[in-house]
C-alpha cells in the first residue's frame, strides 16, 4: 500500500503516542519533525545534506513551486523529487495560506479563490481541483486538501463562513482524488480559529470523509499560547486514533511537546532553519545566539554533546565570525546543526513515550526552551 500507519506506543497520561508512518516505500517514526523545503530546497542545504542527517520527510509549497518553476517544468522532470534529486517522502501543502498572507489581493468565489501572485501581480485561481493537480505535477506523496484558514481574530461569522468554504471545499477534493488516487494520499485539513465548538465541529466534518490523515490548520498564527494549548486539549480526546494527526506550521520545542501530549504525530515549521540563518541555534542546554561577543575567543563547539559535523569541526569562535561577516556558509552550518539539533530531539522524545518517560522528558525540555 502506499500509505500505512500504525501505532506503537501510547503514553498512558496524556494523548502522546509513538508510531510508524509507510509512505510509498520510505518508512518514517513518528512524531516527526518536517524541515520545510519551500521552493524545492530546504533553505542553505543540499539533498545530500538532508539524507546525511537522516531525513526521510520534508515538506513543499504548493503556491511557491506552481509560481516558479511552475508544472510546465516539474511535469518534464517527472516531479519535483526527480527536480532536486531528493527521493525519500515528500508532503506539500495546498498553497491556500500563502494566498491569503502572501499575495495581498485575493477574491473567494464559489469554487476557488482568485489571487495575484506576489512576485509579478500576475492573476491566478486556485480550486480544490486545480491544487490537487498541481501537487501531482509535483509528485508529492502527502497532498493537502485547498482550504479558508481565517486569521486570528476573525469574528465568530467569518470563522464559520471559513468552515463552510472549508468543508465543501474538502468534500470536493477527496471525491477528486478518489476518481484518481494513484500512489498519493490526501489529508483533510481541520480548521475553526480558538472557537472550540467549531474546530470539534470541524474535525467531525472531516473524520467523516476519507482522508487518510487529518491536519489542523490556522493554530501558531498569533493567537495567545494559552489558546493554543487549549484548543489542543479540547481537541486530542476527538482525534481519530487510527490515522496519523498533522499540526500544521509548529516547531518549536515547547510547541512540539505540547501537540505530542495531545495525540500530534506530524509538524513541520521554517523555524530551525530560519533561526540558523539569523545565528540562533539550538543545543542541549538551550538556545544559543552565534553573534554574541562572548564567542569570540571561545573553542568549544556549539554543543559539546552534539554529534553533528559542525560541532565535531568548528569552534563557536568561528560560526561566530562567519555569521558576523556574512559568509555564506554560516547559513549552511548553523542550518545544519539545527536540523540535526530537531531529528535528535524527536527520536529522543519517541523513545521518552516508548519507555513510559515522556512526561519527564517534556518536563525537562519546556524548562530549558520556556522562554
Amino acid at each position: 500500500m502506499p500509505f500505512h500507519f500504525a501505532v506503537n506506543t501510547e503514553d498512558k497520561t496524556s494523548f502522546a503516542r509513538s508510531g510508524t508512518l509507510e509512505i510509498n516505500g520510505n518508512v518514517v517514526q513518528t512524531p516527526v519533525f518536517m524541515p520545510v523545503g519551500t521552493r524545492g530546497s530546504v533553505k542553505s542545504l543540499t539533498s545530500e545534506d538532508l539524507y546525511e542527517i537522516g531525513y526521510n520527510l520534508i515538506l513543499g509549497n504548493t503556491y511557491h513551486l506552481y509560481l516558479k518553476p511552475g508544472t510546465d517544468v516539474l511535469d518534464h522532470f517527472g516531479g519535483l523529487k526527480n527536480f532536486m534529486s531528493y527521493q525519500r517522502a515528500l508532503l506539500t501543502d495546498s498553497g491556500g495560506f500563502q494566498v491569503f498572507s502572501l499575495s495581498g489581493l485575493f477574491k473567494f468565489e464559489d469554487d476557488g479563490v482568485r489571487f495575484q501572485s506576489h512576485i509579478d501581480g500576475s492573476r491566478h485561481k486556485f480550486t480544490p481541483e486545480s491544487v490537487i493537480d498541481v501537487q501531482r505535477s509535483i509528485g508529492s506523496d502527502i497532498m493537502m486538501v485547498l482550504d479558508d484558514c481565517a486569521p486570528y481574530g476573525s469574528s465568530v461569522e467569518r470563522l464559520k463562513e471559513s468552515l463552510e468554504r472549508t468543508h465543501r471545499w474538502a468534500k470536493i477534493s477527496v471525491d477528486y482524488w478518489l476518481e484518481r488516487p494513484g500512489d498519493q494520499s490526501l489529508f483533510g485539513i481541520v480548521q475553526g480559529g480558538t472557537k472550540a465548538d467549531l474546530r470539534l465541529e470541524s474535525l467531525q466534518y472531516l473524520q467523516s470523509l476519507p482522508f487518510p490523515g487529518i491536519a489542523l490548520g490556522g493554530l501558531s498564527v498569533g493567537e495567545p499560547r494559552p489558546e493554543y494549548v487549549r484548543i489542543l486539549e479540547a481537541v486530542a480526546p476527538h482525534l481519530d486514533p487510527a490515522r496519523p494527526h498533522y499540526l500544521m506550521g509548529v516547531g518549536t520545542v515547547v510547541d512540539i511537546l505540547d501537540g505530542v501530549k495531545n495525540g500530534i504525530d506530524m509538524f513541520d515549521c521554517v523555524l530551525p532553519t530560519r533561526n540558523a540563518r539569523n545565528g540562533q541555534v539550538f543545543t542541549s542546554y538551550g538556545k544559543v545566539n552565534l553573534r554574541n561577543e562572548s564567542h569570540r575567543l571561545s573553542t568549544q563547539p556549539i554543543d559539546p554533546e552534539c554529534q553533528c559535523k559542525v560541532c565535531n569541526n568548528y569552534s563557536l569562535g568561528y560560526l561566530r565570525h562567519l555569521h558576523k561577516v556574512k559568509e555564506l556558509s554560516a547559513f549552511s552550518l548553523s542550518t545544519y546543526h539545527n536540523l540535526y539539533f530537531m531529528k535528535k530531539f524527536m527520536s529522543e522524545l519517541r523513545e521518552s513515550i516508548e519507555n513510559k518517560e515522556f512526561s519527564s522528558f517534556s518536563e525537562h525540555w519546556k524548562k530549558l526552551y520556556a522562554s
